[in-house]
Protein backbone atom coordinates (compact mmCIF):
# COMPACT_ATOMS: atom_id res chain seq x y z
CA UNK A 1 0.00 0.00 0.00
CA UNK A 2 1.48 3.32 -1.10
CA UNK A 3 -1.40 5.54 -0.02
CA UNK A 4 -4.02 5.44 2.70
CA UNK A 5 -7.25 4.11 1.20
CA UNK A 6 -10.80 5.13 2.10
CA UNK A 7 -11.41 2.02 4.21
CA UNK A 8 -8.30 2.66 6.31
CA UNK A 9 -9.14 6.36 6.62
CA UNK A 10 -12.58 5.47 7.95
CA UNK A 11 -11.05 3.04 10.46
CA UNK A 12 -8.77 5.83 11.66
CA UNK A 13 -11.75 8.14 12.14
CA UNK A 14 -13.72 5.44 13.97
CA UNK A 15 -10.88 4.59 16.36
CA UNK A 16 -10.19 8.26 17.09
CA UNK A 17 -13.88 8.90 17.74
CA UNK A 18 -14.09 5.88 20.04
CA UNK A 19 -11.07 7.04 22.06
CA UNK A 20 -12.52 10.56 22.24
CA UNK A 21 -15.75 9.21 23.73
CA UNK A 22 -13.77 7.08 26.20
CA UNK A 23 -11.87 10.08 27.55
CA UNK A 24 -14.83 12.45 27.32
CA UNK A 25 -13.65 14.94 24.72
CA UNK A 26 -15.06 16.29 21.45
CA UNK A 27 -12.56 16.22 18.62
CA UNK A 28 -11.98 17.19 15.04
CA UNK A 29 -10.14 14.37 13.26
CA UNK A 30 -8.42 14.69 9.89
CA UNK A 31 -6.78 12.04 7.72
CA UNK A 32 -4.53 12.99 4.81
CA UNK A 33 -3.13 10.79 2.07
CA UNK A 34 0.49 10.36 1.01
CA UNK A 35 0.33 13.67 -0.86
CA UNK A 36 -0.91 15.49 2.27
CA UNK A 37 -4.36 15.93 0.70
CA UNK A 38 -7.42 15.60 2.89
CA UNK A 39 -8.77 12.04 2.60
CA UNK A 40 -11.34 11.97 5.44
CA UNK A 41 -12.57 14.24 8.20
CA UNK A 42 -14.92 13.98 11.16
CA UNK A 43 -16.11 16.74 13.46
CA UNK A 44 -17.71 15.29 16.54
CA UNK A 45 -20.89 17.02 17.69
CA UNK A 46 -19.93 20.06 19.73
CA UNK A 47 -16.23 20.02 18.79
CA UNK A 48 -14.65 23.46 18.55
CA UNK A 49 -14.97 25.13 15.17
CA UNK A 50 -11.51 26.64 15.53
CA UNK A 51 -10.00 23.18 15.81
CA UNK A 52 -11.12 22.12 12.33
CA UNK A 53 -8.21 23.95 10.70
CA UNK A 54 -5.80 22.84 13.42
CA UNK A 55 -6.64 19.14 12.95
CA UNK A 56 -6.17 19.44 9.18
CA UNK A 57 -2.87 21.28 9.58
CA UNK A 58 -1.61 18.75 12.14
CA UNK A 59 -2.25 15.92 9.69
CA UNK A 60 -0.67 17.85 6.81
CA UNK A 61 2.36 18.84 8.92
CA UNK A 62 2.93 15.24 10.07
CA UNK A 63 2.87 14.05 6.45
CA UNK A 64 4.92 16.85 4.95
CA UNK A 65 7.75 16.21 7.40
CA UNK A 66 7.09 12.52 8.16
CA UNK A 67 7.28 13.02 11.88
CA UNK A 68 5.01 13.67 14.82
CA UNK A 69 3.98 17.29 15.18
CA UNK A 70 5.14 17.25 18.80
CA UNK A 71 8.62 16.28 17.61
CA UNK A 72 8.61 19.22 15.21
CA UNK A 73 7.60 21.40 18.15
CA UNK A 74 10.63 20.38 20.17
CA UNK A 75 12.90 21.14 17.20
CA UNK A 76 11.27 24.51 16.49
CA UNK A 77 11.94 26.16 19.83
CA UNK A 78 14.22 29.23 19.93
CA UNK A 79 17.72 28.05 19.10
CA UNK A 80 16.39 24.79 17.66
CA UNK A 81 17.25 23.37 14.25
CA UNK A 82 13.75 24.14 12.93
CA UNK A 83 13.11 27.46 14.69
CA UNK A 84 10.19 29.31 13.02
CA UNK A 85 9.32 26.40 10.69
CA UNK A 86 5.65 26.78 11.65
CA UNK A 87 5.57 29.89 9.45
CA UNK A 88 6.41 27.89 6.32
CA UNK A 89 4.16 25.93 3.97
CA UNK A 90 1.13 28.13 4.56
CA UNK A 91 1.26 27.50 8.30
CA UNK A 92 2.24 24.37 10.16
CA UNK A 93 1.29 23.05 13.58
CA UNK A 94 4.19 22.31 15.89
CA UNK A 95 2.47 20.84 18.94
CA UNK A 96 1.22 17.27 19.59
CA UNK A 97 -1.74 15.65 17.89
CA UNK A 98 -0.44 14.91 14.40
CA UNK A 99 1.13 11.55 13.51
CA UNK A 100 2.33 9.99 10.26
CA UNK A 101 0.86 6.66 9.15
CA UNK A 102 3.64 4.25 8.19
CA UNK A 103 3.15 0.93 6.39
CA UNK A 104 5.13 -2.26 7.10
CA UNK A 105 7.77 -1.24 4.54
CA UNK A 106 8.48 1.97 6.44
CA UNK A 107 6.78 4.16 3.83
CA UNK A 108 4.61 7.04 5.04
CA UNK A 109 1.23 6.58 3.39
CA UNK A 110 -0.68 9.37 5.12
CA UNK A 111 -1.20 10.99 8.49
CA UNK A 112 -3.81 11.76 11.11
CA UNK A 113 -4.37 15.06 12.91
CA UNK A 114 -6.54 15.57 15.98
CA UNK A 115 -7.60 18.77 17.72
CA UNK A 116 -10.23 19.77 20.23
CA UNK A 117 -8.84 19.37 23.73
CA UNK A 118 -5.50 19.54 25.51
CA UNK A 119 -2.45 18.52 23.49
CA UNK A 120 -2.18 15.46 25.73
CA UNK A 121 -5.71 14.39 24.80
CA UNK A 122 -5.14 15.24 21.14
CA UNK A 123 -2.02 13.07 21.13
CA UNK A 124 -3.74 10.17 22.91
CA UNK A 125 -6.56 10.17 20.36
CA UNK A 126 -4.13 10.35 17.43
CA UNK A 127 -2.11 7.46 18.88
CA UNK A 128 -5.26 5.36 19.31
CA UNK A 129 -6.19 5.99 15.68
CA UNK A 130 -2.77 4.97 14.36
CA UNK A 131 -2.62 1.91 16.63
CA UNK A 132 -6.00 0.72 15.31
CA UNK A 133 -4.72 0.19 11.77
CA UNK A 134 -0.96 -0.33 11.99
CA UNK A 135 -1.04 -4.12 12.36
CA UNK A 136 -3.32 -4.51 9.33
CA UNK A 137 -1.31 -2.36 6.93
CA UNK A 138 0.46 -4.21 4.12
Amino acid sequence: MNDVDAQTANKLLAAATKKSFEIGVKMNIAVVDAGANLKAFHRMDGAWLGSIDIACKKARTARQFDMATGEIGSLSQPGGALFNIEHSNGGLISFPGGLPLVNKNGRVIGAVGVSGSSVEDDQAVAEAAIASVTAALP
